[in-house]
């Protein structure tokens, strides 16, 4: 069987472009990138075993969650957000190419099947970036192509993050996005090269050149958010990109804060650094079986669960908001300093979580808890 979900199994279904547009999106024509969008959905090659047919326009952007739900509900006709231009549908094989010349010419109501607008067929809310967007279903031409770029680009953003992440990157960060799509650099390239980033910074902060350390440990930040993007908009992204990522991700920061604890006092820490090495890294580790407490008791992340902890991850004890305490200070000639007030902000943070998982258990005893960002209002 094929890839199966709410029913239908989708190897029995193929996907169509109709029309064609010379505009391209991220170093991609229309048509392969909605060819990406079917492979990486499990739709079938087509042919004679077909049962149905899912049409695309090929003048028009969709985001990859409302093909796979229109995929998952046969007799539908997609509009626009108006509900006025139809710009996809699922029907059965037999009618594929008289409803293509509707949908060409704009006639949805003649294909006689039922019509829903984006939102009326895939939620707003994304469980996998923790956010609430409206489904991406635009016109593409010449004159949007760039602007349409820039909404794909915010959409691929998580919606709970660090302040560094959500106010500083997000437009260099795209330009670079964009540089890397054009020249077919991968996101695993570019992974690659953060990873190194991370080893020369950790011997800069080994050997107490923490200013150089800093440059690179925000080089690695910055090709961080890239690399995710880059997957996300080019549809690129792999189980072993996924795990390569988040490899690289959960296992750095602890070097980086003992290497910093080496730089300040040599590899024989006196008692007083060991200690603030120890209260940064455990504080780490322990911070991070929070957050698996919390989705395995409650099956929703710490930081979505009402607006308070969405608005703390902003700052929370995390290595953007620690690396920029400690940029603060180390130009001043004060890197102990900003070591030590890593290490306060580290118990500040994880008492802060330890009183939110203990009003949420309180809370669960009267039914499950929820995102507020899965909330409608």
């Amino acid at each position: 069987m094929g890839n199966k979900e709410a029913g239908v199994d989708r190897s029995a279904i193929a996907g169509r472009i109709v029309g064609n547009t010379s505009v391209s999106l991220w170093g991609m024509t229309s048509d392969e990138r909605f060819r990406r969008i079917f492979r990486r959905i499990g739709l079938g090659g087509g042919g004679s075993e077909a049962v149905s047919i899912v049409l695309v326009r090929a003048d028009h952007v969709l985001d990859e969650s409302l093909v796979r739900d229109l995929a998952d509900a046969p007799g539908t006709v997609l509009t626009d957000r108006e509900g006025k231009r139809p710009i996809a549908a699922h029907v059965p094989a037999a009618e594929a190419d008289r409803a293509a010349e509707l949908l060409l010419a704009g006639d949805g109501a003649s294909i006689g099947l039922r019509q829903v607008k984006p939102g009326e067929i895939t939620s707003a809310y994304n469980a996998t970036l923790r956010k609430r967007a409206e489904p991406l279903a635009e016109r593409l031409s010449e004159a949007t192509a760039r602007s349409v770029e820039a909404r794909m680009f915010g959409g691929a953003y998580k919606g709970a993050t660090d302040l560094v992440t959500k106010f500083v990157w997000p437009r260099p960060a795209l330009a670079v996005t964009r540089w890397c799509a054009r020249m077919h650099i991968t996101p695993n390239a570019v992974t690659a090269v953060s990873g190194a980033c991370v080893v020369i910074a950790c011997v800069a902060f080994w050997y107490g050149w923490f200013v150089t350390g800093l440059l690179f440990a925000w080089g690695m930040c910055f090709l961080d958010t890239v690399d995710g993007k880059l997957a996300r908009v080019t549809l690129t992204s792999t189980k072993f990109g996924d795990v390569f990522d988040h490899g690289i991700d959960l296992i750095h920061p602890p070097f980086w804060y003992y290497a910093w604890g080496v730089g300040l006092a040599g590899p024989a820490l006196d008692a007083g650094m060991a200690t603030a090495v120890a209260i940064i890294v455990a504080g780490y580790v322990i911070g991070r079986l929070q957050e698996g407490f919390f989705m395995w008791r409650f099956r929703i992340e710490i930081h979505i669960w009402q607006r308070l902890d969405t608005s703390f991850r902003l700052i929370t004890a995390r290595r953007n908001p620690n690396l920029l305490i400690l940029s603060v200070f180390t130009p001043l000639g004060l890197p102990d300093l900003g070591f030590w007030l890593v290490a306060a902000w580290t118990l500040i943070s994880l008492a802060f979580h330890f009183i939110r998982i203990g009003q949420a258990v309180s809370a669960a005893r009267h039914g499950r808890l929820g995102s507020w960002l899965a909330d409608p209002a």
